[in-house]
């Protein structure tokens, strides 16, 4: 095979998807219908889409295999020449693996924390290569951990998965769907909970070894960010079917359907700081979605038209759209006009930090950090993971363990450790967690989870609680019956929401927003982000931390950038994010995909 796999346009499809149908079990309800495309050796196909849209249940199907409570109830996934949905049990265990590959989100829980990562290796050898001699494994091993970009050597492969990073985590992933050299290659939200730089290289890890390989690879995701620059072409799903799709230039360039057009409105652009906008609504459940256009009821040119099922229609060379009123024309976003900051004219911060230190054992987290937040300003806090960003923000929250430093708010010195704060000063400074169906408890409703809350902080009696209650929904945007509902039964936007008015309920001075939105679909995460604008408008402080640095041009004043535990560069966002000066700031924007002047 050559060094590296070109993709020719005559080139026969690897993969083919005709119909695919998926249900619920026992319901006369879709959870995906006809959905059909192609994939040719070397080619990466990205599939994007809200949560809720059946990303995750193609991707599934590509291996013959549906969720519990799902099945597949139709269509053909056609690899080379063997239909996946035809054959017997036997052909499948063959087939997974060995032929077909699955990169999951999560590797923390895909990694066998009892299992070194050479015995990861080793188990898929043992059972699709049986026949391969000592030397010829070692020698597969070696050169696959050399092509993911981790340390080939025996004394790395005897680590256990806890002691690799995150990023070390999903490489590992990626050798053991690389190792047999499949064919096709599943990647579901791989990148999710990596920073900017991990992130980079882990694309570019994937692009390598699937020109290189002549693999193909479905990537599945929701960041629109990530698969601008990685995939070859888009396919579009909405509430279950496919509704656009192109080449990625063609579609970031001129989108047709009005749900993608929705989609790349809300995405976040590190060069300039525009006006988010999320997709109105919310997309329907399987049982709920009706006949006609899935989308007509979020859609702003809607017509009678739309109440039956849109026709194909193709819109030029590889591009086609399911839609009755395909938009033609570049998509205009509203870029916001924002002069020099205006600084912080002597006024004294709301919130300082001086000589904040940490220690994880021996380990050095935090070094002698000074830090100011101002009333009503935004500033995020950026950096790769392990550069101390949750570490400072839970040390100002009183939540740090073996923390020192001065703390002090309006000026009063305050207790690094929560137990030392009294209720007044706990309930000025409120955090917000990363994953919101960890941070709720799951077996209370919205209006107690948030009435405890109240009560604690305030002076409130039954009536008045409840009145709180409705009135802080009311605020993120919920209506007051989602008081009355368990956090299971919320989508994750709505979560993070309830997460949010949590917060909020108590009045806080000051908002810690760790990474909120990484899991996120980017409709959802526009929402989020003009619900803490309005906010911080009506004069809330954020500390806002995240790996998303196109974000953090659209949500803060200014910026500050952790490596190894110390600050290396701070200033108002637009200027430092135009013109970086530290090394370490110039490598995250150029990580970012935003090429940095030298």
């Amino acid at each position: 095979m050559p060094a590296e796999f070109a993709i020719g346009p005559a080139s026969a499809p690897l993969l083919r998807v005709e119909g695919l149908r998926v249900s619920l079990t026992g319901a006369r309800a879709d959870i995906v219908s006809d959905i059909g495309f192609t994939l040719r050796p070397g080619e990466i196909v990205g599939l994007v889409g809200e949560s809720g849209s059946g990303k995750s249940t193609i991707a599934a199907a590509l291996l013959g295999h549906a969720r519990k409570g799902a099945v597949i109830t139709g269509g053909r996934v056609i690899l080379d020449d063997l239909d996946i949905l035809s054959a017997e049990a036997s052909a499948l265990r063959d087939l997974r693996g060995a032929r077909v590959a699955h990169v999951p989100q999560d590797p923390g829980a895909a990694l066998n924390p009892m299992l070194r990562i050479g015995a990861h290796l080793d188990e898929v050898l043992d059972v699709h290569a049986p026949g391969m001699t000592p030397d010829q494994r070692v020698e597969r091993v070696v050169a696959v951990m050399a092509d993911v970009g981790l340390p080939p050597d025996p004394a790395f492969r005897q680590r256990f998965p806890h002691q690799l990073s995150g990023g070390q985590q999903q490489r590992v992933l990626l050798a053991l769907a690389f190792l047999l050299r499949p064919r096709l290659v599943v990647l579901d939200e791989p990148t999710t909970a990596l920073d900017v730089v991990t992130k980079a290289q882990v694309l570019e890890t994937v692009r390598h070894l699937c020109r290189r390989q002549g693999a193909g690879a479905l990537y599945v995701s929701h960041d629109l960010s990530v698969v601008r620059d990685l995939v070859d072409r888009l396919v579009v799903l909405y509430a279950g079917r496919v509704v656009e799709t192109a080449a990625s230039h063609t579609l970031f360039a001129e989108p047709r359907h009005p749900y993608t057009r929705g989609l790349l409105a809300a995405m976040p652009d590190i060069a300039v700081r525009r006006h988010l906008l999320a997709v109105p609504g919310h997309a329907a459940a399987p049982a709920a979605r009706g006949e006609g256009c899935p989308f007509r009821s979020r859609c702003a040119v809607t017509t009678d038209r739309c109440l039956d099922l849109p026709p194909w229609q193709e819109q030029g060379r590889g591009h086609g759209v399911a839609c009755h009123h395909p938009v033609s024309g570049s998509l205009a976003v509203a870029v916001e006009q924002t002069g020099p900051a205006a600084g912080t004219g002597g006024r004294e911060p709301l919130l300082s930090v001086r000589g904040a230190t940490a220690r994880y054992g021996k380990q050095v987290v935090l070094s002698g950090v000074d830090l100011d937040l101002h009333a009503g300003e935004c500033t995020a806090l950026v950096g790769a993971s392990g550069s101390g960003k949750t570490t400072l923000a839970r040390a100002i929250m009183g939540l740090g363990e073996d923390v020192a430093g001065t703390l002090l708010l309006d000026g009063v010195a305050q207790g690094l450790r929560e137990g030392l704060r009294g209720t007044a000063q706990r309930r000025r400074i409120q955090y917000i967690f990363q994953n919101p169906s960890r941070a709720l408890n799951p077996r209370q409703k919205v209006g107690d989870i948030l009435g405890a809350v109240a009560r604690h902080f305030l002076p409130l009696d039954r009536g008045q609680t409840a009145a709180c209650v409705a009135a802080t929904l009311a605020k993120v945007a919920l209506p007051a019956s989602a008081a009355d509902r368990f956090p299971a039964e919320l989508s994750g936007g709505e979560q993070q929401r309830v997460a949010i008015a949590r917060a909020l309920i108590c009045e806080p001075d000051l908002l810690i927003c760790d990474e909120i939105t990484s899991a996120l679909d980017v409709s959802v995460q526009a929402a989020i982000v003009e619900l803490l604008r309005g906010l911080q408008q009506e004069g809330l402080t954020l500390l806002f931390v995240t790996h998303d640095l196109a974000l953090v041009r659209s949500i803060a004043d200014r910026v500050v950038v952790l490596n190894a535990g110390a600050i290396v560069e701070q200033g108002a966002a637009g200027p430092l994010l135009d013109c970086p000066h530290h090394p370490y700031t110039r490598s995250l924007i150029a990580a970012s995909g935003r090429a940095v002047a030298s």
